[in-house]
């Protein structure tokens, strides 16, 4: 039986999954998992990247500790965009800004006086966002120059932590994708789009592919954890990537949904699909494991009822998933709706407050209680991935039937069925830890254990369990999601 570390840090934890596999089957046990949040100090959040590093050297010892000192590899995968700059000397010379940073909008929309949406959705096949990697640079330039003058060299998050632990620089593929900075079809830097933006491209680590061996561990970590040398696979880095790998989709009429504190859906495609219609609706390109492509929409997620938590729970409220069905099931159905995906709704100081004005300036009842707060996001949600999952067919001429969810959200089997009410599609719920099975099959691949990826899905399928979801049809889904469309088209003008 050998065994593999498999790092998979989100925006709200992260966590160290050690995937066993005897040539037949794998096996997924949690070794340890941390909070993780950006800090906000003096108008901007951070990540507190030592901290992660730190936590997850703590997961290793608590895996040493369990007798499960004798690894193959690790590898990492988190979330997109975010990174961090190296010194000269390769030490690092800040804390890495959050993608929440709320001065990311003034960058882009500067930006976007030098280089249109357009051009940079031709070139790239990314969705232009105040979150993306581009942007998160041109404020940087505008408001801290001296780090940009200072740095040599711009590690993506997942390839920073995995420097930390291997001293090797490159980023790869996958999470290079989410930047706006890959020229769409390769793996190449767009330069001419920095070079307009005033941004050194000779500060971007060479890309990489997936299922590639990175370095091994450094002597200090051994000497610190008291291990022997692991090797550092570069596994598909970001975590929709990864996710995508473990997700046994059954055909080319097969939607994914990677849930979390933001749910991404899409489809796998071979090249880019750059059409105006694509960028009009929001979509995106981003890498695969396979060295193609997905062609997604980056949706809100699990991120407003978290913050909806965070506010009960300083209130003293509790709160868990049983409770929170309960309290669905006793609010009115349809009753308030909003468009999740409402830029009010990125960072706002009280979500609670801000949905409750929502309703109000949309002539909505406003949600007081619990449930109804809860029932108005899911059926929100819910009715969001139906619009997204219209257009994905109209993008690509196919009959999509079916959808695949992974991760952490689909714990919450409210979402799992209202997503098949609101789409009247079958729905494929698992596995839970998505990330991890994938971040674990880019290593398997890369040791030479699993042969490819057709392979991998086969073992996937018959190690790990799914539920399934059937539509229940209802009338009253269609005239609330005609009022819903109405809402987003208006909102959205």
């Amino acid at each position: 039986m050998k065994k593999v570390w498999a790092f998979d840090i989100g925006a709200s934890n992260g966590r160290l999954m050690l995937n066993s596999f005897d040539g037949e089957k794998m096996y997924l046990e949690e070794i340890y998992r941390f909070p993780n949040h950006p800090i906000h100090v003096i108008n901007h959040y951070y990540w507190n990247i030592l901290s992660i590093f730190s936590e997850m050297k703590k997961g290793i010892q608590v895996s040493v500790q369990q007798g499960h000192d004798k690894v193959e590899s690790l590898g990492i995968d988190t979330w997109g965009v975010d990174f961090g700059l190296l010194s000269k000397t390769g030490e690092l010379l800040a804390n890495p800004y959050s993608y929440r940073n709320p001065q990311n909008a003034k960058g882009m929309e500067d930006a976007l006086q030098l280089i249109t949406s357009e051009e940079l959705f031709r070139q790239t096949g990314v969705e232009t966002a105040p979150i993306n990697t581009v942007f998160q640079l041109y404020t940087i330039k505008q408001q801290n120059p001296a780090l940009l003058e200072t740095a040599d060299t711009l590690l993506l998050t997942p390839n920073l932590l995995a420097y930390l632990f291997c001293g090797e620089k490159n980023n790869e593929f996958t999470i290079s994708s989410t930047t706006q900075m890959l020229r769409t079809g390769t793996t190449e830097w767009e330069t001419d789009i920095l070079k307009r933006l005033g941004i050194s491209s000779n500060l971007l680590a060479p890309v990489k592919q997936p299922l590639t061996i990175a370095g091994d561990t450094l002597p200090s970590i051994h000497k610190e954890l008291q291990i022997e040398p692991v090797k550092v696979i570069n596994v598909a880095g970001h975590d929709t990537a990864s996710a995508l790998a473990a997700l046994p989709l059954e055909d080319d009429q097969s939607v994914f949904m990677s849930c979390g504190t933001w749910v991404l859906i899409g489809v796998p495609v071979n090249q880019p699909v750059t059409e105006d219609k694509a960028m009009q609706w929001g979509f995106t390109n981003e890498g695969t494991i396979e060295g193609k492509y997905r062609l997604q929409k980056n949706n809100m997620g699990m991120w407003l009822l978290q913050q909806c938590r965070a506010i009960w729970e300083r209130e003293g409220i509790d709160t868990d998933f049983e409770k929170e069905n309960y309290l669905f099931e006793e609010a009115e159905p349809f009753r308030s709706v909003i468009n999740p995906d409402d830029p009010r709704f990125f960072n706002p100081e009280n979500m609670i407050m801000e949905i409750q004005l929502y309703c109000q300036e949309t002539s909505q009842p406003i949600p007081t209680t619990q449930g109804e707060m809860i029932r108005c996001i899911l059926e929100s949600l819910a009715m969001k991935y139906n619009w997204v999952i219209n257009r994905l067919e109209k993008l690509t001429s196919k009959k999509l039937k079916r959808i695949h969810m992974g991760g952490g959200a689909i714990r919450n089997k409210k979402l799992c069925q209202l997503t098949a009410n609101a789409t009247n599609r079958e729905v494929v719920a698992g596995p839970v830890e998505a990330s991890s099975i994938g971040n674990a099959i880019g290593q398997w691949i890369a040791l030479g254990e699993i042969e490819n990826m057709k392979q991998a899905r086969e073992i996937v399928q018959h190690s790990f369990s799914v539920q399934h979801y059937q539509p229940i049809k209802s009338s009253s889904w269609q005239s609330a999601y005609e009022r819903f469309v109405q809402l987003v088209d208006e909102t959205s003008s």
